[in-house]
């Protein structure tokens, strides 16, 4: 696994930018990179909380991450935990498959200056998935700074 580094400059207010992430459709809209079939989550953002990230394949199954808030510092920092996959609409914590993310981790720091917010991303990623990531974040954070700016 290997841990993976992404940074932005958003020019909003560091609310407006945690918010544009994490508010159920405009999240949709920024992680459609990662998933064109479409992104969503389920439950919600508090520390402690049990969090399914899902999105559907080319074939309509839902595939995504188990995972569980590990810190949740409003408009400063988010540490998302994954402990498992979803593979077919089914949790799974057990498998070799889940057992290669187990423990990844997700972490966002934001970082306002006069009124522009610096959005710093760690993210743990297996090896045979850091050249995907590594061309999806960008693009990703891109589509969030539009979000934020825009809107």
């Amino acid at each position: 696994m290997q841990k993976l580094h992404f940074s932005i400059v958003i020019n909003a207010p560091k609310e407006k930018v945690w918010n544009t992430m994490l508010d159920d459709a405009t999240y949709r809209e920024w992680t459609s990179v990662f998933n064109p079939q479409g992104s969503y989550y389920e439950g919600n953002w508090k520390s402690g909380s049990k969090m399914l990230f899902i999105g559907p394949d080319e074939n309509g199954k839902l595939g995504g991450m188990v995972s569980r808030i590990k810190e949740n510092r409003p408009h400063e920092y988010l540490s998302i935990e994954h402990i498992g996959i979803l593979q077919d609409g089914k949790k799974d914590t057990t498998s070799d498959a889940a057992k290669k993310w187990i423990p990844a981790f997700e972490s966002y720091t934001f970082r306002e200056t006069e009124g522009k917010t610096e959005v710093l991303i760690d993210v743990d990623i297996i090896d045979e998935y850091v050249k995907l990531f590594q061309g999806m974040w960008p693009k990703a954070l891109l589509k969030l700074k539009h979000l934020a700016e825009v809107y």
